[in-house]
């Protein structure tokens, strides 16, 4: 039998894990903590610097490590994870070798060349071009050299991903459709590939034009292809995220969503649609038509947010029904309180997705409105939303995985289990904290990018109100809330991937809180329906949603009422 052919059974879910697969997920997992290790640590910084009692920062190095806080917390750590994830949720959970091994290495070490070409070419102090990097501000070339490269290993692991799905289905490593969760990650796949080429698409010109062999790039042109891979990213993040969701819904309390057909609709919904929503970034820009502001504003914002909505009901009822079926019928939230919030696996998802949806969600599609976009999008409005989708949705649902993957993986025990139950809270309230104030600030008209809220040295000084720098004290606060989280993950993570003591292939019976099943192969590596509609708890908590969406939204029409007398 040859390496990339040899295979161990886990004893907890009866899973093939592949040698060249589990070597590759392990590679791919330690590079995403250590650059969310570098990029928290930059992110602190600017946290602190834009505490005007504290103003930690410099005001060369607040924008050197604000871009490198953005690469490295929403590129690198992100993107390696994903690829993880990808090879996880190809080769494991569909019993299959990995296709083209030697391959996926390529696309690994370039993903690791590039991403330390741009993080040394940024700290070398001269491409301090912020993560957006728009011209016609000009950074190294190695600076576009090292996403290039980043972007074609990326590209290289999705090719990787789709090969290895041929290969289950020509060798029928399982039966019926690919399971949900593979599905997800085969709708974030496809998104990566229109993301990447667009990366390639303008990246590939500027790194050029900052070599000197072409004269000019369009502004304009730039910002509109660019966000094809700023925003679209996030659209892979949300199909990660939203397929961990159903993950550990299945692995830790015998879930199956509640329909298959829509649960997938809904991804579907995600590859035609979602990146639409990258619009809400150009809704400024004079020499976009207004016909396409209105359209994306309006009737794409629908079809955008779609999916989304799907989800919000079918995760929620997909965990409300199985823990019905485990016995927790009394009332309306019975099966909600009696859930595994000991567990920080389960606890971080929940946490995940009732923060991303109330506070990333409800955000998005208020920043997406063409009239309040103009007057939020340059302030700290734009990055409190991000904050909640990319930090409360994404980051906060891959950390809670982990706690999942480093029995499954690394064959560790926890090191520190009373560490990791109060992690995701710890990380969950400061992390909230950041989002929330930063909007506040924002609406306070607390400017984005700048490095001295209180305009200083301007010419024309332009006063903040009082409550302004009590939010930016409260975001600092925050940011040192969610940096201790992140600490502690970081902490455990480490320390039980190489001291934690070894399970070899015996059951782990630490994956579940005590009084709950062992959700084996069937619940993630099948297809199926809950066969129960009964969720009165998840209907409230949307009603809750949406009740909240209409009076957020009412509030922030009422802001910019505020504004027309200027005209």
């Amino acid at each position: 039998m040859s390496a990339d052919t040899q295979y161990r059974v886990c004893a907890t879910t009866g899973l093939k894990i592949f040698g060249s697969t589990q070597a590759l997920i392990k590679a791919n997992a330690v590079a995403a903590v250590v650059f969310l290790a570098i990029g928290g640590l930059f992110g602190l910084g600017v946290a602190l610097t834009r505490w005007p009692d504290v103003h930690l920062l410099p005001m060369d190095w607040f924008y050197l490590v604000l871009t490198a806080h953005g690469l490295d917390v929403l590129l690198c750590w992100i993107v390696f994870f994903e690829v993880a994830f990808l090879y996880l949720a190809s080769s494991v959970l569909l019993n299959c070798r990995l296709a083209a091994p030697k391959m996926a290495w390529l696309g690994f070490w370039l993903m690791i060349i590039g991403a330390v070409l741009t993080n040394i070419t940024v700290l070398q102090g001269e491409s301090t071009v912020m993560f957006t990097s728009y011209t016609p501000l000009q950074a190294k070339p190695n600076f576009y050299l090292g996403l290039i490269l980043f972007a074609v290993g990326v590209l290289i692991a999705c090719g990787v991903f789709f090969g290895t799905l041929v290969i289950a289905k020509d060798e029928r490593t399982y039966e019926g459709s690919v399971p949900l969760v593979t599905f997800g990650a085969l709708t974030a796949a496809i998104i990566c590939v229109f993301t990447m080429a667009s990366g390639a698409i303008i990246l590939v010109p500027t790194w050029l034009w900052s070599l000197g062999y072409i004269g000019h790039i369009d502004p304009l042109l730039y910002k509109l292809i660019w966000w094809a891979l700023g925003h679209s990213s996030q659209q892979v993040n949300v199909s990660v995220h939203v397929s961990i969701w159903y993950a550990v819904a299945a692995i830790l309390l015998g879930a199956k969503p509640l329909s298959e057909k829509a649960s997938r609709l809904a991804f579907l919904l995600y590859i035609f649609f979602l990146q639409l929503a990258s619009a809400h970034h150009l809704l400024v820009e004079p020499g976009v038509g207004t016909e396409w502001k209105i359209f994306n504003t309006s009737y794409a914002m629908y079809l955008a947010v779609l999916g989304s909505m799907i989800h919000a009901m079918t995760v929620p009822g997909t965990i409300e029904a199985a823990q019905r079926k485990l016995g927790f019928n009394k009332g309306v939230f019975e099966w909600l309180r009696k859930a595994p919030w000991g567990n920080p696996a389960f606890a971080g998802v929940f946490l995940s997705l009732v923060l991303f949806g109330f506070l990333g969600g409800i955000s998005g599609v208020v920043l997406g409105t063409e009239q309040i976009n103009l007057i939020m999008h340059n302030t700290l409005y734009a990055p409190g939303h991000f904050h909640a989708t990319v930090v409360l949705g994404t980051t906060l649902t891959f950390m809670s995985v982990t706690y999942l993957l480093v029995p499954l993986l690394f064959q560790r025990e926890i090191m520190f289990p009373r560490m990791a139950k109060i992690q995701p809270y710890v990380f969950a309230l400061g992390a909230s904290g950041i989002s929330l104030f930063m909007m506040a600030a924002g609406t306070l008209g607390v400017p984005r990018r700048h490095w001295d809220i209180t305009f200083a040295d301007a010419l024309f000084p332009y006063q903040i109100p009082s409550a302004g720098f009590l939010m930016m004290a409260l975001n600092g606060i925050s940011a040192v809330i969610a940096a201790t989280g992140g600490v502690m993950y970081i902490v455990n993570t480490v320390a039980s991937v190489f001291f934690g003591k070894r399970t070899g292939d015996v059951p782990v019976k630490t994956y579940v809180p005590k009084g709950m099943p062992v959700a084996a192969r069937a619940p993630v590596a099948q297809a199926g329906s809950a066969g129960t509609l009964y969720i009165p708890g998840t209907i409230v908590l949307v009603g809750v949603f949406f009740i909240s969406f209409v009076l957020y939204y009412y509030v922030n029409w009422k802001y910019l009422a505020e504004v027309w007398p200027l005209r």
